[in-house]
């Protein structure tokens, strides 16, 4: 059976990542510094953590289910402590990225990030079981790529990510340098970006005289709508006066060099910032 040290197990991502591999059909060896952390699992999860040493013992794979700015130092800790052949899998591309995994050839380098369930999926809505983030009710994509190891080592990291991410959805295969494009690039420079300024233009109008709860239901409604025609969930097209407003807004919201942020510097610099 093949064994995962599980480190973070307690947190606010590895709670969750434990209580996927239950039942599983992998050997979980679950590691948690904070006594909360420690706590939950126990009395969520009936799950005893054990020490450092114990969960590296002859371990196939480690997860780091940490903040990114202690994988570094917590991969440099451990990397004496493993075997040539290990997985390593971290939960997002930021410190692989950076370039904060300790320079190890013989061990294999695995990231694997979820998509989130799709604001169109119903089951992320549904009554008493509301799923938002996903690896709960509502099926969700993931993202996994092999950053260096073996070929055939995917095949295993892709399982782990569907069994700590499940239910899913759908499993794309990408590159770390694309999925930094996705997130941070993606996902959090442009997408959590504009939705923050959404929010604040829904500020603006109540500051103007708007009732609030009107203000609200106006702008989450029109987002389900204008979302529905822009990603082509259905089939649809705006008014005249809709489109003029998107070619007259574009240019008042948004500069001309904006999708530099893609660039790779531009990445590089902010998962710097993160890490």
């Amino acid at each position: 059976m093949t064994s995962i040290a599980l480190f973070g197990a307690g947190g606010k991502m590895g709670a969750r990542l434990s209580k996927n591999l239950v039942g599983s059909r992998y050997q979980v060896r679950h590691v948690e510094v904070s006594e909360v952390g420690r706590k939950r699992l126990q009395d969520e999860l009936g799950i005893a953590c054990i020490s450092v040493e114990e969960a590296l013992r002859n371990v196939d794979v480690v997860i780091l289910a940490v903040p990114d700015t202690l994988i570094g130092k917590l991969a440099a800790e451990i990397s004496p402590q493993l075997k040539a052949g290990t997985m390593v899998m971290t939960l997002d591309a930021a410190a692989p990225f950076a370039g904060h995994l300790p320079n190890r050839p013989d061990l294999t380098y695995f990231v694997a990030h979820p998509c989130h369930p799709s604001i169109f999926s119903p089951e992320v809505h549904r009554p008493g079981a509301r799923d938002y983030f996903g690896g709960a009710t509502a099926a969700q994509s993931i993202v996994s790529a092999l950053m260096q190891g073996p070929e055939d080592a995917f095949d295993l990291g892709e399982d782990i990510a569907k069994t700590i991410y499940q239910p899913i959805l759908r499993s794309h295969h990408v590159t770390v340098e694309q999925m930094a494009l996705l997130e941070p690039g993606l996902s959090e420079t442009v997408c959590a970006t504009l939705l923050d300024v959404m929010r604040e233009a829904m500020d603006e109008v109540v500051s103007r005289g708007v009732p609030a709860e009107a203000a609200r239901d106006f702008l989450l409604g029109h987002m389900t709508i204008l979302s529905a025609v822009i990603f082509k969930q259905i089939p649809g097209q705006f008014s005249d006066a809709c489109n003029k407003a998107i070619i007259f807004g574009k240019p008042r919201l948004m500069r001309d060099d904006w999708k530099h942020v893609f660039d790779r510097q531009e990445i590089a610099d902010s998962i710097k910032r993160i890490t």
